[in-house]
């Protein structure tokens, strides 16, 4: 259906600081699900980073729990695109850079992707957002209250209408949210 969907974790306050959050196996099985059915998955620099510095040594740790382990061997064989201004190099396995004009390599991404496209990064998000390319959000609630770090979408020039689709409450009493651009 090549949808361009943003998918993240934040606190009850909507912080998004990657160290505030109940990461147990149930939410690894979320997390998990959600990539297979997707066809690449999206960074920008910051984020894709974090995740080249983790993901790779608990694939290979056959003393990591489970479902860990399956996020980061599915994750490590998904193709991954990478929008940097400052890197090139990028030996972390199927990671591709992403080039020329971002709007158009996003569209072009997303129109040759046909299970579509999880982007996990809050700066990039920003970015397509206002261009209007996130179709979905998977928006994963902690009941934490971080109080402090960034928070999803700052400095949006206009408010964006959404339509709720599902959500889904995990024993830990995380809520997964799922929504869509609303019409109109």
């Amino acid at each position: 259906m090549n949808l361009l969907t943003f998918g993240l974790n934040v606190t009850l306050d909507g912080c998004i600081d990657h160290t505030q959050g109940i990461a147990d196996d149930e939410l690894h099985d979320y997390w998990t699900q959600l990539m297979d059915q997707s066809g690449a998955m999206l960074f920008g620099r910051n984020t894709y980073e974090l995740m080249e510095g983790a993901w790779p040594a608990v694939a290979r740790d056959e003393k990591a729990p489970r479902a860990m382990r399956e996020w980061a061997q599915k994750l490590e064989a998904k193709a991954k695109y990478v929008v940097s201004g400052s890197r090139s190099d990028f030996p972390w396995r199927n990671t591709i850079k992403v080039e020329g004009d971002l709007r158009e390599a996003i569209s072009a991404l997303k129109a040759k992707t046909e299970r579509g496209v999880l982007v996990g990064a809050p700066k990039l998000a920003a970015a397509l957002e206002e261009w209007g390319l996130i179709d979905e959000y998977r928006i994963v609630v902690h009941p934490i209250i971080g109080g402090r770090g960034p928070t999803l979408f700052q400095g949006l020039s206009s408010a964006r209408q959404l339509e709720l689709l599902s959500t889904q409450r995990f024993k830990s009493g995380v809520l997964a949210l799922h929504f869509r651009r609303k019409a109109g």
